[in-house]
C-alpha cells in the first residue's frame, strides 16, 4: 500500500531541434513539469505534465500546472495510503479541470504502483495486445511547400507509418495538394486545431479530394453539435482531440456522431485512468482510436507508447522517437522508432531518469512534504 511522503516538482526546459507551428501557436522551447513522488520506504515514482507554455491549447500553462500541483494536488495525497489508481485519484477528486496537472501526478502514482508490485504498466492498464506499436509523425506548418515535402520525405524514409500535417485557413488545400502530388499513397491526416467554423464548409468539403485518413478537430474546442453537422457533410472522417476532455465527453460525441475517430491523449484527459475509459468506450462503439502527443519528454512518452498497446489503438499515433524532437532526453533508454515501430516497455520501470541532466535543465524547483 504506497504512501507518498514527499513530492518534488521541477520545471524542466528542453529545446526542440526544429521549431513547431500550428494554427494556434508556435513553439521552440518546452517547459514541462516533472513530478517526483517518494514513499516513506524510499520508492520513487516519476510523472510528467507535458503542458504548453501558453494557454492556446486547453488553457493550462506551465505556471498553472505548477501552482495547482503544489497548492492543491500534492497536499491532497501526501501522507495518505492507497491501493489502486482509482483510490489515488479520489484523494484529489475535488479539483476540477486542470487535466495536465492531474496527469502529471497520476503518472507518478502509476510509476510507483509498477515499482511496488513489480508489474509493468502495460499489465496494470489491462494487458498489451502487441509488443510493438506503429509510429506516426506530426509535422508543423511551413510556408514553403517544397521544404515541407522534403521534411515529410525524410520521415517517410525513416519508416514512419503515417504523417499528420497542421492546417488552417489559407494553409490547407494548396498545402495538401502539394503533399499529395509528391506522396500520392501516403497515409495522411490533417490537424486544424479548431481553426475553422461551419461557414468554412465549402473549403472543408474540398479536403475530401485528398484521400485523408481524417481531419482532426476542425471546429471549436467546446462544440460537439457543429462537429456532428459537419461530419454528415464530409466523406472524410472527423477526429476529435481538444473537445474530448473526459470519458463522458467522449461518450457524448459518439452518441451525437461528432466524429468517426478519436485521439486519446492522457495529458488532455487527466491521466492514464481516464484514457483507458475513453479507449473502452470507443471499442464498445466500434470507433478506432490513436494516441496523440504533446512533444512529450521521455517519462510521458513511455507511458503513451504503453497505452498504445491496448487493443483499440488500431491507428498509428504521434509516438515518434524522442530523437525527432530533442538532442537529448531526460531518460535512458530513450524512445526510438525502428522501421516505423516502437517497442512497448516490458519492465516495471523501463527507464532511468538522468538526474544530473534533469537538474541541469531545471528552471524552477520546489518540494512539498507531508
Amino acid at each position: 500500500m504506497p504512501r507518498i511522503d514527499r513530492i518534488d516538482l521541477s520545471v524542466v526546459e528542453l529545446r526542440l531541434t526544429h521549431g513547431f507551428t500550428a494554427s494556434t501557436h508556435s513553439a521552440k522551447t518546452l517547459l514541462h513539469v516533472v513530478v517526483r513522488a517518494t514513499t516513506a520506504d524510499g520508492l520513487t515514482g516519476w510523472g510528467e505534465a507535458p503542458v504548453p507554455v501558453d494557454p492556446y491549447y486547453l488553457g493550462e500553462t506551465t505556471d498553472t500546472v505548477w501552482s495547482v500541483t503544489r497548492d492543491f494536488l500534492a497536499p491532497a495525497v501526501l501522507g495518505r495510503s492507497w491501493d489502486t489508481i482509482e483510490e489515488f485519484t479520489a484523494l484529489y477528486g475535488r479539483v476540477k479541470a486542470n487535466n495536465f496537472a492531474r496527469c502529471g501526478l497520476e503518472m507518478a502514482a502509476w510509476n510507483l504502483l509498477a515499482a511496488t508490485t513489480g508489474r509493468p504498466l502495460a499489465t496494470l492498464l489491462g494487458g498489451a495486445a502487441r509488443t510493438r506499436v506503429p509510429a506516426g509523425v506530426s509535422v508543423g506548418m511551413d510556408s514553403d511547400d517544397d521544404r515541407l515535402c522534403e521534411t515529410i520525405g525524410r520521415y517517410v524514409q525513416q519508416g514512419y507509418q503515417r504523417v499528420k500535417v497542421k492546417i488552417g485557413p489559407g494553409a490547407d488545400v494548396k498545402v495538401l495538394e502539394a503533399i499529395r502530388n509528391r506522396f500520392p499513397e501516403l497515409p495522411l491526416m490533417a490537424d486544424a486545431n479548431c481553426a475553422y467554423t461551419l461557414e468554412d464548409l465549402p473549403r472543408l468539403r474540398d479536403l475530401d479530394a485528398f484521400g485523408l485518413m481524417m481531419i482532426e478537430q476542425p471546429l471549436a474546442v467546446d462544440d460537439l453539435l457543429d462537429h456532428a453537422t459537419l461530419q454528415k457533410e464530409l466523406a472524410t472522417p472527423l477526429c476529435l482531440d481538444e473537445s474530448l476532455t473526459s470519458a463522458g465527453r467522449a461518450r457524448e460525441a459518439l452518441a451525437l456522431g461528432s466524429c468517426r475517430v478519436v485521439n486519446i491523449k492522457p495529458a488532455r484527459l487527466g491521466g492514464l485512468l481516464e484514457a483507458v475509459r475513453v479507449h473502452d468506450a470507443c471499442v464498445a462503439a466500434g470507433v478506432p482510436v490513436w494516441c496523440g502527443g504533446m512533444h512529450d519528454f521521455g517519462i510521458s512518452r513511455a507511458a503513451n507508447v504503453t497505452l498504445s498497446a491496448l487493443p483499440g489503438f488500431t491507428l498509428p499515433g504521434d509516438n515518434s522517437g524522442s530523437d525527432k524532437y530533442f538532442g537529448e532526453d531526460i531518460v535512458t533508454p530513450e524512445t526510438r522508432a525502428v522501421d516505423g515501430l516502437i517497442e512497448v516497455p516490458a519492465m516495471a520501470v523501463p527507464y532511468e531518469v538522468k538526474e544530473d541532466f534533469l537538474k541541469a535543465h531545471t528552471r524552477r524547483r520546489t518540494q512539498v512534504t507531508a
